[in-house]
């Protein structure tokens, strides 16, 4: 026995039992660090795949529903350009109704002349016919339209 516990005290038996000792301790930490980091995967993987399946599932409705936002604004705007043509309309209407109004658009649109005034119509040849290549069928006088259309047709005929 004797030669035993020299053994046990020897500087190589202690170091070599406080490696066993360090090595055990070691083995033990990494054990439980793997068993935790294990466990923090399979949580991480479970929080990862309840927010992709709730991303997937909100992803259609969130669409609609900022698709349906941008349809509701497009027809407010349409709606409210569609209420500003009525009051141009309903000013338009009103102007019409007066007699003074009228007379002026039928006088400058349609050429007329009261009874008693002479009406004139000077006609340049080259501004007659810059003015007709120039100004669409909507800007011209309304008997230059049908006189184009008198010349068009007989030319044809030709």
């Amino acid at each position: 026995m004797a030669v035993k516990d020299r053994d046990r005290f020897s500087t190589t038996t202690r170091i070599r039992l406080l490696g066993e000792q360090t090595a055990a301790r070691v083995y033990r930490s990494q054990t439980k660090r793997q068993a935790r980091r294990s466990r923090l995967t399979g949580r991480a993987a479970l929080l990862a795949l309840v927010l992709c399946t709730l991303i997937v599932a909100l992803a259609y409705p969130i669409r609609q529903y900022v698709a349906q936002r941008a349809e509701i604004a497009e027809v407010q705007r349409k709606q409210e350009r569609t209420r500003e043509r009525v009051e141009q309309l309903r000013d338009l209407k009103a102007r019409w109704q007066d007699d003074a109004y009228a007379e002026q658009q039928i006088r400058q649109r349609l050429h007329y002349v009261m009874p008693g005034e002479t009406g004139f119509v000077v006609i340049d040849p080259n501004a007659a016919k810059q003015s007709r290549n120039d100004l669409g069928a909507a800007d011209r006088p309304w008997y230059a339209n049908v006189w184009d259309g008198v010349d068009s047709s007989d030319a044809s005929d030709q």
